[in-house]
């Protein structure tokens, strides 16, 4: 299997060895979005509306709340929090093509949408990639970002990995039709529920028949050549023990990005959920170190 491609493998691998999931707690109630000449998705706007915007943008194959979930309620407090099911990922647009630039795009026309005029950008893994390029699409929007597990590449990047991907994308394919598609109340069910049952749920609200898809628009994503243009405040969160994207590639981002800070998390590719309790203070504090930069590099206006 491909490193870029069904992310899941790496979730399931880590679940094995936990033995209490991490809670579903004070999740905020979503909301479908229509983006004019975009199409309808599905977010949650969450936290004080005067306080600093982030927008979290989610790993491939999850969603904004599969992904973020543990993390949100420590947020809520300081941020405003917005979550976003990319294409073809959850209760995300459904269009004819996906690609990483589209999925950027999205989310600007979410902050118009909502009247956000700049925002702090917090991608995981796939995200990370969707960020970098909200930020070289639209940089006056995006005034920080905060980039985890991730690098300015993905595994489908090269050839084989991207055949590999694609002869499991095949495989799920056929096994897509005889999977059950979650409805809105089970989708929306985190009272009492079992994580692993809500998050099944979450899982199964994108299609596997798109796998293919996902991991060919991740194979064209390459940022390297631009990395040192960016010049905002950044955070990159490394997860130290990850097989799927290695630090190695991670690092790339630090040593690319004018005056990017580290923050390392001891744990794998799946760590925003799986081994969140390390996850969640550190990521927390590499949002607070953005937003403090990138306050204090705001122009002071008089009279």
């Amino acid at each position: 299997m491909g490193k870029s491609g069904f992310e899941l493998s790496s979730i399931k691998r880590a679940a094995g060895h936990v033995i209490r999931p991490y809670p579903v707690r004070d999740l905020p109630t979503g909301e479908y979005l229509e983006l004019p000449g975009r199409g309808t998705t599905y977010i949650t706007d969450s936290g004080p509306k005067d306080g600093p915007v982030l927008f979290l943008l989610h790993s491939v194959s999850t969603t904004g709340l599969l992904c973020w979930y543990p993390v949100i309620p420590e947020l809520n407090s300081t941020y405003r929090v917005i979550t976003i099911d990319h294409r073809w990922h959850g209760r995300g647009i459904r269009s004819d093509d996906f690609s990483l630039d589209d999925c950027a795009d999205d989310a600007v026309a979410v902050a118009d949408a909502l009247g956000i005029d700049s925002f702090i950008a917090a991608g995981f893994s796939m995200g990370g990639g969707i960020a970098q390029l909200a930020w070289r699409r639209h940089a006056d929007r995006v005034g920080g970002l905060v980039l985890c597990s991730t690098g300015p590449f993905f595994s489908s990047h090269d050839p084989e990995n991207l055949a590999v991907d694609m002869r499991v994308a095949s495989v799920a394919q056929r096994l897509d039709r005889y999977l059950p598609v979650p409805t809105e109340r089970r989708l929306n069910d985190t009272t009492g529920r079992h994580p692993f049952g809500w998050a099944m749920a979450q899982v199964l609200s994108t299609p596997l028949t798109k796998l293919g898809q996902f991991s060919e628009a991740m194979a064209v994503f390459d940022s390297r050549d631009w990395l040192g243009e960016v010049n905002i405040p950044t955070s990159v969160v490394v997860s130290t023990r990850d097989k799927v994207v290695p630090p190695q590639r991670q690092e790339l981002l630090l040593n690319g990005i004018p005056d990017a800070q580290f923050f390392g998390v001891d744990g794998g590719h799946a760590c925003c959920v799986v081994g969140a309790e390390r996850f969640v203070p550190n990521f927390v504090d590499a949002v607070d170190s953005v937003a403090q930069r990138s306050l204090a590099a705001r122009p002071i206006i008089l009279g």
